[in-house]
């Protein structure tokens, strides 16, 4: 494998010393059922790695920036800007896919713009310079390539809410009471159940979602609820 990593280092501003580990940073797992005798392992440690640090990159960002917000904001927070589509974008931008080492088959299928593939890799390039200089380096380079722009806009336009939230929030300060969520239905085996969860205020029913967990069918239910908010 011919190091080409110059042109990364220049765009992220970061240095690599351990040549081999920024190499493992791209090797995705199919690449190696074609590559039996590589010398390095799949990037999914380093994934692993990657995804606590930002984690922990995350929350020290808003502690430092941020200290008027109560802990469930942060939570919220991290939950909006710590996902496979925001990570995806900031690989596609630093352009991580022209660097990773497929297989034919995920080369053909647009492995190169996987959002999940970018995702992954961009969280072990996290871990790549955390191991390779230390923390703030990393911390760095995620507010520059994650964080800028982003997360501030975020933050200052409330984005960061959920569907629920925002329910609670409008419902609350208008009525100074909170929207009950009850499971209506509940069917399909143990390890592959669906939940219809339904949202009320007043026993009236604002919303409906369906999903694999009560948490996420929550969710929906709270986003259809809006269309119903003239009604109560």
């Amino acid at each position: 494998m011919v190091d080409n990593y110059q042109k990364l280092e220049k765009e992220i501003g970061v240095h690599i010393k351990n040549r081999k580990l920024l190499e493992n940073v791209f090797i995705h797992r199919s690449y190696l059922n074609e590559h039996k005798g590589s010398s390095l392992p799949s990037n999914e440690r380093l994934e692993f790695l990657g995804d606590s640090v930002l984690s922990l990159i995350t929350s020290v960002y808003l502690f430092r920036k941020y200290n008027e917000l109560a802990e469930g904001d942060y939570t919220e927070i991290k939950s909006s800007i710590v996902k496979t589509e925001s990570l995806a974008t900031a690989a596609s931008e630093i352009g991580l896919g022209s660097y990773l080492f497929l297989s034919k088959g995920e080369e053909l299928g647009g492995g190169r713009s996987n959002k999940n593939i970018l995702a992954d890799c961009f969280e072990a390039l996290i871990a790549c310079i955390f191991l390779d200089q230390n923390f703030e380096a990393a911390y760095e380079f995620v507010s520059k390539h994650l964080f800028k722009g982003k997360l501030d806009y975020l933050v200052e336009n409330k984005l960061y809410l959920s569907a629920k939230s925002k329910l609670q929030e409008l419902i609350q300060g208008k009525y100074k009471t909170t929207p009950v969520y009850r499971v209506l239905e509940e069917k399909g085996p143990e390890h592959k159940r669906i939940f219809q969860v339904g949202v009320f205020f007043h026993n009236k029913k604002l919303g409906v979602g369906t999903a694999s967990s009560k948490k996420e069918a929550e969710e929906i239910a709270a986003r259809n609820a809006f269309a119903n908010l003239e009604n109560i």
